[in-house]
């Protein structure tokens, strides 16, 4: 039986994806992809199914995500997922596929938060001078 382990990352969350011969089963953090909220993040993790269509069918995918936001779990499964198709099938057209969709399908976002700076109350943000 093939398995095939690849992982995605978006700013501190890190996706681990497990692709196994099956018929399209797909889970994150055990949550059947059918059932998983909020919507708007539904359908970004479902884009690299969606652009391969029905090879989708022959492969389960058991995704593991942890850290950061909802949002930066969502990117990372998704970039994991593609990353486990595209190894799972060794096509370079559907690496092709989704690198002219989305490179961030294929590679990890690598842009982080900048740290706090001495005499501001975050990156960019400085205090106010009154001169008064």
């Amino acid at each position: 039986m093939k398995v095939i382990v690849a992982s995605g990352k978006r700013k501190t969350a890190v996706a681990r994806a497990v692709a196994r011969e099956g018929n399209g089963r797909i889970r994150i953090n055990k949550i059947p992809l059918e059932i998983y909220k909020p919507e708007l993040l539904r359908m970004m993790i479902m884009e690299p199914i969606l652009l391969i269509g029905e090879k989708a069918k022959q492969v389960d995918i058991d995704v593991n995500v942890k850290g950061g936001g909802i949002v930066g779990q969502a990117e990372a499964s998704r970039t994991a997922i593609a990353r486990a198709i595209n190894q799972f099938f060794n096509d370079s057209s559907i690496e092709k596929i989704f690198k002219e969709y989305d490179r961030t399908l294929i590679v990890n976002d690598v842009r982080r938060k900048l740290p706090k700076l001495p005499m501001g109350r975050g990156a960019r943000a400085k205090r106010q001078k009154s001169y008064r």
